[in-house]
């Protein structure tokens, strides 16, 4: 899970983050020692196109009542501007919406609760910044969208707060501190977009594998991401 960190920030432009899929159990389809494991990306069940559009039609769409997010997206845009950087369409469309930016926390089953935080630089990319969309009630991982002057955009995870870990982005930190935190990140999700939703779509086939009605018929996205681990005939790990 580390990543090689060496020499001044301005060589670190290209760094290739370890990758997977930070989650819990998805009930006999995949077993979960803990309250999350990190899955290996390429065991994930492949995904539509039509499920990763920036309008989110398939969680009913970004309209209606602008959310209480929209005043504080305002500010990170801004600050991301003066960096040279923007956020994707598809994320501050969906934190704009009051309908879609209570999605995750409505739906996680480990009490993951949406909190996002103002652009924060990047320890192991010059330029780069994160800004913090979600989090465990417990900060046992936190997910940011990353964003790169390139105008790449993607989703990682951390079991650090790097809001609150500000000693590596203060001064001029010591290069094994500033390794360290950068080591902590794991890309997850080459689009916001597609880490929605697996997101959504694995907490509510949680919620289904766990419940009373068991074994009732699936809706139609749950049955088709459940089919890929039923056809692999044992669960990924």
């Amino acid at each position: 899970m580390s990543v090689s960190v060496s020499g001044p920030a301005a060589d670190l432009a290209a760094t290739a983050f370890p990758t997977g899929w930070c989650a819990t159990d998805l009930g006999p389809l995949r077993p979960c020692a803990a309250t999350y494991e990190v899955y290996p990306l390429e065991g994930l069940p492949p995904l539509e196109a039509a499920h990763l559009d920036t309008g989110f039609d398939w969680l009913g769409g970004a309209a209606g009542p602008r959310s209480e997010h929209t005043e504080h997206l305002a500010a990170v845009e801004r600050e991301l501007a003066e960096a040279g950087l923007a956020l994707p369409e598809g994320f501050a469309a969906f934190y704009r919406s009051e309908h879609l930016s209570r999605a995750f926390d409505e739906v996680s089953v480990t009490a993951c609760w949406s909190h996002l935080s103002a652009p924060l630089r990047s320890p192991a990319e010059d330029g780069a910044r994160l800004v913090r969309f979600l989090r465990d009630q417990q900060d046992c991982v936190i997910w940011y969208l990353y964003l790169r002057p390139s105008g790449e955009a993607f989703v990682v995870f951390s079991h650090l707060e790097l809001e609150s870990a500000g000693w590596w982005a203060q001064g001029e930190p010591a290069e094994e501190v500033r390794a360290a935190v950068a080591s902590s990140l794991m890309r997850c999700a080459d689009t916001f977009e597609e880490f929605a939703y697996r997101f959504v779509v694995e907490n509510e086939l949680w919620m289904q594998a766990h419940s009373a009605g068991a074994d009732s018929p699936l809706a139609p996205r749950l049955q088709a991401y459940a089919d890929h681990y039923s056809s692999a005939g044992s669960p990924t790990a």
